[in-house]
């Protein structure tokens, strides 16, 4: 019987603070040195008492875009991501991050690639993710 008030708590539209609260920031992608591939980096932040999943990521940049994630410096391809309650889930030089796969035209540095981000519980969020240079580094003010 709890299972069912906990499902129906989770589908009210995150009146309560017990759902996930997801919001994007710290989103770029480095400008590619490929004309077909590239790598982009985001932070998803849930303020919600709930974890989510990043399911997917599609753009109309891209034919397709993988997750994938480092361990021990190498790279493995998952489906999805949790998204942590009261947490982040971080995409970055070096670790997770995302994989833009048949690029429609290389990405310059000034340009704006829009993605979705779909969730396993949560509507989609719609992110405008700047291309920077190719080197750049973000300082995480540590």
């Amino acid at each position: 019987m709890a299972m069912t008030g906990v499902l129906a708590l989770a589908g009210c539209g995150g009146s309560g603070s017990s759902a996930a609260e997801l919001s994007v920031g710290a989103s770029y992608m480095p400008q590619p040195v490929s004309a077909d591939m590239a790598a982009g980096f985001l932070t998803i932040t849930n303020k919600g008492g709930t974890k989510d999943e990043l399911t997917s990521v599609t753009s109309g940049s891209a034919g397709e875009i993988t997750m994938h994630e480092t361990n021990g410096g190498a790279m493995e391809e998952v489906n999805s991501f949790e998204v942590p309650a009261h947490g982040q889930l971080v995409f970055k030089s070096g670790g997770n991050h995302l994989m833009f796969e048949k690029l429609k035209r290389q990405p310059k540095q000034g340009d704006t690639i829009t993605l979705k981000l779909k969730f396993a519980e949560s509507g989609p969020l719609t992110v405008e993710m700047p291309v920077k240079s190719a080197t750049y580094n973000p300082s995480t003010g540590h």
